[in-house]
């Protein structure tokens, strides 16, 4: 009997502004986690497959404008968006990515045509843009990724000229009267300056097949052209039937030098660990050793789950077939 079909998120990980909790806006990520977790498990529910699941997950997300991916994606050092993202089936191996895209409206999307129609892994700027136009995706005019609250964090950040992981959240202006109130503030529960912004989703389905889902709008006054590790496969997505499916969330740059969502499969793998075991050294002893800050969901092919982090908080949440989702901001 095949374990119970699963789902887990990440809308990214990073300091909690004590200072500044809002009830409010704590519960509006948890009902969008809740939500996201809620149309995964329906497609497992009705037995779709794990990258079906993952791929509808990660687009919610980055349809919604509380995270750093899709709308709502912060900004570059020149004022525009970059997006990245990949996507990884664990039955057969197969992967799609693609990095530094500025008119795609769901990276996840057409990382998946990437696997499902090329014989490449991965595409990059107007090569990437070109081969959506190619597929039937319809580009989107760059304002659409425009949110009041995300540019007035880059204002900030590029008035101190350091990218966003170096700020202070207490010196965030509040926003103006009128704003958005579905767009991030200052008074959400992670400091918007010290926040990973990636978002993933991991799945395993009816079938015990696995699958990973990671995409993202970088870090805020990033460096043009900057990739991290979301579409990188091995940093920031892994997926293999025969050890795990990983997402990952944190410093990309640390990621990448760790290939940290490979490594969780292959101490699996080579030394025979459990799922939770083989996570918690990556997160807690491996990366914390080059300042590697964030944190990655996993899941097996037997159900298992783990979501673990070594920064304060983490959004996340997971759901199993049958079961009412679970969903979580701090330690």
């Amino acid at each position: 009997m095949n374990p119970t079909a699963v789902i887990a998120i990440h809308g990214g990980a990073g300091t909690i502004l004590r200072t500044l909790m809002d009830p409010n806006a704590e519960q509006r990520y948890h009902a969008s986690l809740t939500d996201v977790l809620t149309a995964g498990q329906k497609v497992l529910a009705t037995g779709g497959s794990a990258l079906d699941a993952v791929s509808e997950a990660v687009r919610l997300l980055e349809d919604n404008p509380l995270f750093n991916a899709g709308r709502g994606a912060v900004f570059t050092a020149d004022g525009t968006h970059e997006l990245d993202a990949s996507i990884m089936d664990g039955s057969t191996l197969e992967a799609g990515a693609i990095c530094c895209v500025t008119r795609v409206r769901n990276p996840i999307l057409v990382a998946r045509r990437v696997l499902e129609a090329s014989e490449h892994v991965m595409f990059t700027g107007a090569g990437a843009e070109a081969f959506a136009v190619a597929q039937g995706f319809e580009p989107v005019d760059s304002s659409y990724f425009h949110t009041d609250a995300r540019h007035k964090q880059w204002l900030l950040v590029r008035g101190q000229q350091r990218v966003m992981l170096d700020h202070d959240g207490a010196t965030f202006s509040a926003p103006s009267p009128g704003g958005d109130a579905e767009e991030p503030t200052p008074h959400e529960p992670i400091d918007p300056n010290r926040k990973f912004g990636t978002v993933g989703a991991v799945a395993l389905d009816q079938h015990g097949h696995v699958a990973a889902a990671t995409s993202t709008g970088g870090v805020t006054n990033k460096q043009a052209g900057r990739v991290g590790d979301a579409p990188l496969i091995g940093a920031g997505c892994y997926a293999d039937d025969a050890t795990c499916a990983v997402s990952t969330t944190g410093s990309g740059e640390m990621f990448m030098r760790m290939v940290a969502a490979y490594d969780v499969a292959a101490q699996m793998a080579y030394r025979g660990v459990s799922l939770e075991e083989a996570a918690g050294d990556v997160v807690m002893n491996r990366l914390p050793r080059i300042n590697g800050r964030g944190g990655l969901i996993a899941v097996d092919a037997l159900g298992n789950v783990t979501l673990p982090f070594n920064t304060e908080g983490m959004y996340r949440g997971f759901a199993r077939v049958g079961v009412a989702p679970v969903t979580a901001i701090y330690r």
